[in-house]
């Protein structure tokens, strides 16, 4: 694979929205830094366009990185945000087309649908992770070719690329049980955020699948936030609440928040409560108990969701929308424990 918009960011120093204002020649970046991108770019031997068949024009996709809270589009998740866009940049640059970058905060949606409106590109891969039914169905009102990333809604006519919650719910409650676990809880996000939502559903269901029972004591809402996630952990066991032998939590950011919790309430992970979160940050590898969670390829859905958006560009209403959802894996390490009958025997 030849060299992408993350190496030339990393060599540079730099955020890869910075190399992407730079490389589509737009201001917001120093002298200096510019300069630095395209000495690094050239030294790495980046090539960013491949020539339509033909000769024409170099097409253009817009990310835009929309902001609707901040809860879980922030710079904790810079990581997974950056996974996107470098398989979106994959997917352009086998096809000839250019990638621009656009970070957004809303106040109202139809802020982005003006923004929609004024940019040249010929279409648009829009982050939907913290945008609602109500959000993402104002976007009828463009006609703009688009995708959107990272969410999926039914009912609603657009493309959409997300991650399959249900059965990533299926495959953590599923390694539970391998191990032994039979009183299992969700720790959910209490924002709007449809994933959380579907890992939710997600739980309940693969708890009635194994016949195990949902109590719903041992669903705890806490903030999305790490430091939320940490005082509302706090409170919930502060105020007497008990939390069963393995906790599955919605990502792992709040599962970074909750373990600190536990800690400070002296409890162990995985000696008290096994855990699992999701999203496999790079922080997850190198705790002091580094965490088992669920991975999905976020490269793999930004190149799905570039390949979606530039057969829209090219045939229009004509084809029918499509829901595509990725498939991940799980990923073990050291926070959950075996009880005695689990796999390997043990405690």
């Amino acid at each position: 694979m030849g060299v992408t918009i993350r190496d030339v960011a990393r060599e540079s120093g730099v955020s890869m929205s910075a190399v992407s204002l730079v490389f589509n020649n737009r201001p917001g970046i120093g002298r200096e830094t510019r300069e630095r991108i395209l000495r690094v770019a050239g030294e790495l031997d980046y090539r960013k366009r491949i020539p339509l068949a033909g000769g024409g024009a170099v097409r253009t996709v817009r990310f835009l990185k929309i902001a609707r809270h901040g809860h879980t589009v922030s710079r904790d998740h810079d990581s997974f945000i950056a996974d996107y866009i470098e398989g979106i940049d994959e997917g352009a640059r086998m096809a000839g087309y250019n990638v621009e970058v656009s970070m957004f905060s809303p106040v109202r949606i139809e802020e982005t649908l003006e923004l929609l409106g004024a940019i040249s590109a010929d279409g648009a891969i829009v982050l939907g992770t913290e945008m609602s039914y109500d959000d993402v169905s104002k976007f009828g009102a463009t006609k703009k070719p688009l995708v959107i990333l990272d969410t999926w809604y039914d009912y609603l006519p657009f493309d959409f690329v997300d991650m399959n919650n249900l059965d990533a719910a299926f495959r953590v409650i599923a390694h539970f049980v391998e191990h032994g676990h039979r009183r299992i809880g969700f720790v959910k996000g209490n924002v709007e955020v449809e994933n959380f939502r579907l890992r939710e559903k997600g739980f309940r269901q693969v708890m009635k699948h194994f016949a195990l029972p949902v109590d719903d004591d041992s669903i705890v809402p806490v903030d999305a936030t790490f430091e939320g996630a940490c005082r509302d952990m706090l409170a919930f066991l502060g105020e007497g609440g008990k939390l069963p032998p393995a906790l599955f939590i919605s990502n792992d950011i709040i599962a970074y928040g909750c373990i600190k919790a536990m800690r400070e309430c002296g409890l162990s992970v995985p000696g008290d409560v096994s855990v699992i979160g999701f999203d496999d940050l790079p922080m997850s590898a190198v705790m002091d108990i580094p965490l088992t969670t669920f991975s999905v390829s976020k490269r793999s859905m930004g190149r799905r969701a570039f390949e979606l958006c530039a057969a829209r560009i090219l045939d229009g209403d004509s084809r029918p929308p499509e829901k595509i959802l990725i498939d991940g894996r799980l990923v073990e390490r050291a926070s959950v424990s075996t009880k005695i009958g689990g796999r390997g025997g043990g405690r």
